[in-house]
């Protein structure tokens, strides 16, 4: 069996979010280790709370992590035999922990210095549309019609754009009377993987240049650079890309190919929500496809994995 491990992005957070780890014992470390980064609150207890806050751009990052590597640690030792990890924007900074390269204490500070480093760069009144139902050039032309950026590539009718809200509201409009199926502002209040965010991604890059990264131990999970989908196989230039996906557009459709290309048969989005899940359906449609959220207990999340 092959896995494939996708690490969500901001977008899904909400109160049942850890209510799958919120109290195994393996993922103890993780919530503490947050906890100081959320104000001395815990991050199951910011979770619980709900509202506007989950969507704030610092604390999103980091309840993301969170809730990646809790959901890893909680798995445990399941019995797989290969795995990949790929992760979607934020997702791409978890990732690096689950594959063994960032301790989780790092990642979850990085994200912390990630988001600061975000919100400094872009200020307000920015946002993400996401877009489906259009090609991706016809998209980018779009979006360069309207004073935005393509931010992600999600396939090849999907995609996510980056820019000023007014400007991202008037883009959906006319996607949606050019025949778009869907032209929705996403609950992200940060124009992340365009060029108005270059001063967070140098801002970003010395901050990794501070971190120790480790070797991997032998059968770690393969990782996927969340920038193209390419396997990274030497730190600096990982780290690098790491950096650069901040400003510049990622392409999501990449990692999942890279996922199907490693042969993965299983695959398990760790994280809030299940976008990454449902987009990934599509690119591997004879694998068995599932979202942490959609299980009942860690056990059966197990169980799932055992079993053909």
């Amino acid at each position: 069996m092959t896995l494939a491990l996708l690490l969500s992005g901001q977008g899904g957070q909400n109160p049942g979010m850890f209510d799958l780890t919120a109290d195994h014992p393996a993922a103890q470390a993780i919530f503490a280790a947050a906890k100081p980064l959320l104000g001395d609150v815990d991050p199951r207890e910011v979770a619980r709370r709900g509202g506007d806050a989950l969507h704030e751009n610092r604390t999103g990052q980091i309840l993301c992590c969170v809730a990646a590597l809790a959901g890893w640690q909680a798995l445990g030792a399941a019995p797989v035999e290969r795995t990949i990890v790929a992760g979607y924007s934020i997702g791409d900074l978890a990732a690096w922990g689950v594959a063994g390269r960032l301790e989780p204490t790092d990642v979850l500070r990085l994200a912390a210095r990630r988001a600061e480093a975000m919100d400094a760069a872009s200020g307000t009144g920015f946002a993400l549309a996401g877009i489906r139902g259009l090609g991706l050039d016809a998209l980018d032309a779009l979006a360069t019609a309207h004073g935005c950026h393509l931010a992600i590539r999600n396939a090849a009718d999907s995609g996510v754009v980056g820019g000023a809200r007014d400007a991202l509201e008037a883009l959906c409009r006319a996607a949606h009377a050019r025949g778009a199926q869907r032209a929705a502002i996403l609950p992200v209040h940060t124009p992340s993987h365009t060029p108005r965010l270059r001063d967070a991604a140098e801002a970003f890059r010395e901050a990794l240049r501070r971190t120790p990264v480790r070797r991997p131990a032998l059968g770690a999970p393969r990782l996927v650079s969340g920038l193209d989908g390419a396997v990274v196989f030497r730190n600096d230039h990982g780290l690098d890309k790491l950096a650069t996906q901040i400003a510049q557009c990622i392409d999501w459709a990449a990692c999942l190919e890279a996922c199907r290309e490693y042969g993965a048969d299983r695959v398990l989005e760790l994280g809030p929500g299940h976008a990454l899940a449902t987009m990934a359906r599509s690119t591997l449609p004879d694998a068995r496809v599932h979202a942490l959220e959609e299980f009942r207990t860690i056990t059966g999340v197990q169980d799932w994995l055992e079993h053909p």
